[in-house]
């Protein structure tokens, strides 16, 4: 099969053509991305300097206070936590035991 250089100019362009349009999707998918990650890293660096804010407020006499308050917050988590992992084995009791039903079912002279 002989290629004209015709046919090569266009089979030229069109793939320089598909570059382009791809190189422009991609800078396109870039400016959306950099700018959630704006976001994203605003709301970290807000979080980072509160948290700086309230250790610079921490000493020798609040210490204890503060510790006092991060262990109850701590300590709701662990609740919560726990709550949520008891409500997923409920979920799953009633699944297990219709499961139980239909293998002993099996079983059943028929």
């Amino acid at each position: 099969m002989k290629l004209s250089p015709k046919v090569l100019k266009i089979l030229l362009i069109v793939v320089l053509l598909g570059f382009g349009i791809g190189f422009y999707m991609q800078d396109l998918k870039h400016e959306e991305s950099t700018a959630h990650a704006y976001k994203a890293n605003r709301y970290n660096l807000d979080r980072f300097n509160k948290i700086m804010e309230y250790n610079n407020k921490m000493n020798s006499t609040n210490w204890r206070i503060l510790k006092d308050s991060i262990d109850q917050q701590l300590d709701t988590l662990m609740i919560l936590r726990f709550r949520k992992e008891v409500d997923s084995l409920g979920d799953l009791e009633p699944q297990a035991y219709s499961e139980q039903v239909e293998v002993h079912a099996s079983f059943l002279p028929q």
